[in-house]
């Protein structure tokens, strides 16, 4: 299964510029025999949402993103998505023109520079879904950006079969290195994720300046053993293409089966019970 790593700087709010730069990306992923095209976070309409004069938020089913997967790859590509009641920060896997899976954000950062909360709701569903463009099948799952950083959600899409994280990203250099270095946390999280849960991640982050934030790149698939296997540049757009075996995943959880075993009784009851005593539902 080939995969494109579309490191993309966006114009903020300008759906249409966005949805050009993304045909560019998936028509040269396409000539290299890409079959899947994955895009970092919010990529056709940019992060700060609250900086936009207007809403220009679409539809999951809008023919313009459906399009984009009739060039050839699959493509998993993300925007601002519009209900009839909630807007969400979505990431959804389009083949052959048709919705794959849409996954919207679970975990929504409010605090310092990060407003997500203002401007969207969390979604409330985690699911693995078939790789429909991969000739040895597979299952992946979605993760956007913060979601990666709660350790339940990606043991949880684990355990719902897949083989594959997809972890779209506007990840920005941090204004305080010393507090948190963005790029070393994401580099030893990724590394820790694949090795532990025996799965493909596939971690996509934008570049380019918005609203004060320098958004770095360094785009990355790692293997199920924990090894990086294709790296994109800091600081500057890029399309990168890899080849992964879902099926890798499968010969190493059998070989050393670190997640075989889950234990989804147990985890229920003691949830319930963090539950009842007062968490968090």
């Amino acid at each position: 299964m080939l995969i494109a790593l579309a490191q993309t700087d966006c114009a903020l709010g300008d759906v249409s510029e966005n949805l050009r730069v993304a045909r560019e990306q998936i028509e040269q992923a396409a000539e290299h025999g890409a079959d899947v095209v994955v895009f970092p976070e919010l990529s056709l309409h940019g992060y700060h949402l609250g900086g936009l004069k207007r809403d220009a938020s679409i539809a999951v089913d809008d023919p313009q993103v459906r399009e984009l997967s009739l060039l050839g790859p699959g493509v998993l590509i993300g925007f601002h998505e519009h209900t009839s009641l909630r807007a969400y920060n979505t990431s959804a896997y389009y083949v052959d023109g048709s919705l794959v899976h849409a996954h919207r954000k679970l975990y929504l950062p409010n605090y310092l520079a990060w407003e997500e909360r203002k401007h969207v709701s969390p979604g409330q569903s985690l699911r693995a879904y078939e790789l429909a463009k991969s000739s040895s099948g597979g299952r992946g799952a979605t993760l956007v950006c913060n979601d990666a950083w709660q350790p339940v959600l990606p043991w949880l899409a684990v355990q719902d079969g897949a083989e594959v994280l997809f972890v779209p990203t506007n990840s920005a250099a941090s204004l305080d290195p010393e507090a948190m270095d963005t790029g070393l946390y994401w580099e030893t999280l990724l590394s820790y994720t694949a090795k532990m849960l025996q799965c493909w991640v596939v971690f996509v982050n934008r570049v380019g300046n918005e609203h004060g934030a320098s958004f770095w790149g360094g785009s990355r698939v790692v293997d199920p053993r924990g090894v990086v296997v294709a790296q994109a540049p800091k600081w500057e757009p890029a399309l990168v293409t890899v080849e992964i075996d879902p099926s890798e995943a499968r010969r190493q959880r059998r070989s050393v089966p670190l997640v075989a075993e889950a234990r989804l009784g147990l985890i229920d009851r003691e949830v319930r019970r963090l539950i009842d005593e007062g968490g968090d539902s």
